[in-house]
């Protein structure tokens, strides 16, 4: 399968789109109200009030977590990812919106959502040296059971730096039936062993590499360090989370 390579919108869907925004109205993805942009000002000020971060798992500090920038888990146990950065909290604003996304397959609450991400987060991360962009990724069966990865239909929306390539296919996911909500933290880390894989034909390019791994949600963030420990066994030297809602303490 040859790589996904992203291409610029086309001049007659730019017209189109800008048409739109200008004449129809569009309600805030956040709050329902009617405006001209997916979200309000008012939603917008409250997402941008985040408070202080730890700076390697992204979860809001406890005051005795301050000093160190990490929470304590960190400190105990050091993941495998090196930094994380996220748009909001789970329980937060965008939490209805993306699942209006992920579960009643509302496409347009991607777009939404991506430019939310541009609108808080593009600024901030554009000196973030990388050199790919991979969305977490669904099994086929959970593919073709959803028909679309919610990662990858906001990931490819969100601007980042162009030297950085984005990709849905380097990073697999064998399949596995049983639902991890509700499971302690332990469970989490041992359902997810050896469940992602890269594509052999990807291996060498990655070599020495920095790689941004895009995921919709972080709660116990044993997805995401499983995925950097695959990808750090395969040669990869750093790799960034992006996360578009983290659970406030791992649930």
């Amino acid at each position: 399968m040859a790589q996904y390579t992203q291409r610029p919108m086309r001049f007659p869907e730019n017209i189109f789109q800008t048409i739109c925004e200008q004449l129809l109205p569009t309600a805030c993805i956040a709050c329902g109200e009617f405006q001209k942009s997916s979200l309000c000002d008012r939603c917008l000020n409250q997402l941008r009030d985040g408070g202080l971060l730890s700076y390697q798992c992204g979860i809001a500090l406890q005051a005795t977590e301050i000093a160190k920038q990490h929470c304590a888990q960190c400190q105990i146990s050091q993941p495998y990812f090196d930094e994380t950065y996220c748009l909001d909290r789970y329980d937060g604003l965008l939490q209805t919106p993306l699942h209006e996304l992920k579960y009643q397959k509302r496409i347009a609450f991607a777009n939404a959502l991506g430019r939310t991400w541009n609108l808080l987060l593009s600024k901030e991360l554009e000196a973030i040296s990388a050199d790919y962009l991979l969305p977490v990724p669904l099994s086929i069966e959970k593919l073709a059971q959803r028909g679309f990865n919610q990662s990858w239909e906001i990931a490819k929306r969100i601007r980042c730096g162009g030297y950085i390539q984005k990709s849905p296919y380097m990073l697999q996911r064998h399949h596995y039936a049983e639902h991890q909500a509700g499971s302690t933290l332990s469970n989490r880390q041992l359902a997810i062993q050896g469940m992602f894989y890269l594509e052999e034909r990807y291996i060498k390019q990655l070599t020495n590499k920095t790689v941004i791994v895009f995921d919709d949600v972080m709660t116990s963030g044993a997805t995401l360090n499983e995925i950097a420990r695959v990808l750090k066994d395969n040669g990869v030297s750093r790799v960034i989370n992006w996360v578009v809602l983290r659970a406030a303490r791992p649930i």
